[in-house]
């Protein structure tokens, strides 16, 4: 089953370019256990975004994404401590809900038309950090900021993509000197691997046939049924 869960999140994570850990780490976490899942979805995924970053990295828009991740950093070591004190479930269950809302508002048709600011980004770096060292899941407050502002596809995608490759290396990080990231969990994510790597290709070739519009409405009904999923199990 945790071999499945990989292919599946693979294949989203090649389309949309940040979306395998939500997919994977809900489930994971009840196959698992959080203490075991957090760092083997955090392993894959800067590993399966690095390549990504060095294509994608001319698009990047830095001044938007720099102090995002910046405050994310910051934050993860906060997310590690709730993860060895704190009942990961109801962490999860209260990010689920709040991303079912904000992506139902987004399917509506709302969108931000402004200028990214650095303060926002800052705050919603940190919020992402501390959910990401607790659950493995900090990319939907930076998600949906960044999908719903004005930037094109592939200039949202490879700020995506990046945010997600540092965060994830920064969360593994802070995994290993808290002990965490230990054997089993290299074990387990390489055993995953082969699988979740193999998704990522069908999914990278399958976002040629999206467009803007197509793209951002599977993101957000991704998002919405996963983070249902996360609110019920």
């Amino acid at each position: 089953m945790p071999a499945l869960v990989a292919v599946v999140a693979g294949v989203v994570r090649g389309i949309t370019g940040f979306g395998g850990a939500m997919v994977m780490a809900p489930p994971l976490v009840l196959l698992l256990g959080p203490k075991l899942a957090v760092p083997v979805v955090l392993l894959l995924e800067s590993l399966a975004a690095a390549p990504q970053v060095l294509q994608t990295r001319s698009l990047v828009r830095w001044r938007v994404v720099g102090p995002i991740l910046a405050a994310t950093a910051l934050t993860v070591p906060l997310g590690g401590y709730l993860l060895l004190t704190t009942d990961a479930l109801t962490l999860r269950r209260a990010t689920a809900l709040i991303v079912i809302v904000f992506s139902a508002l987004l399917l509506r048709g709302w969108r931000y038309a402004g200028a990214h600011k650095m303060s926002t980004g800052i705050a919603l770096g940190g919020l992402a950090g501390g959910m990401l060292g607790a659950t493995s899941i900090g990319g939907p407050p930076v998600i949906l900021y960044l999908l719903a502002g004005p930037d094109r596809i592939d200039t949202t995608r490879a700020n995506l993509t990046l945010f997600v490759a540092a965060s994830s290396a920064a969360g593994c990080v802070m995994l290993w000197t808290a002990g965490v990231l230990d054997i089993a969990a290299v074990w387990t994510a390489a055993a995953l691997a082969p699988g979740y790597y193999g998704g990522l290709v069908v999914g990278s070739r399958a976002f040629l046939r999206f467009n803007d519009l197509r793209f951002r409405q599977f993101t957000l009904v991704l998002m919405i049924a996963v983070s249902g999923f996360v609110l019920l199990a």
